[in-house]
């Protein structure tokens, strides 16, 4: 059975934010001697994700 994908619309600030938080935590497992694969994955991800711009209507 596949897994189910799932979309994130975030803003600039929102999303700088994500990958400055990744990089901190990345940070800290390496200063504790701990693998980092998933964590620089993520950040990748994050990076190379596409960026779709959407009409937002306020109620």
């Amino acid at each position: 059975m596949r897994n189910p994908k799932y979309h994130l619309y975030l803003t600039q600030d929102e999303r700088r934010m994500i990958v400055g938080s990744l990089i901190e935590l990345r940070n800290r497992l390496i200063s504790e001697g701990k693998y980092t694969d998933v964590i620089d994955e993520l950040v990748v991800k994050l990076t190379k994700a596409k960026v779709k711009r959407i009409k937002v209507k306020e109620v």
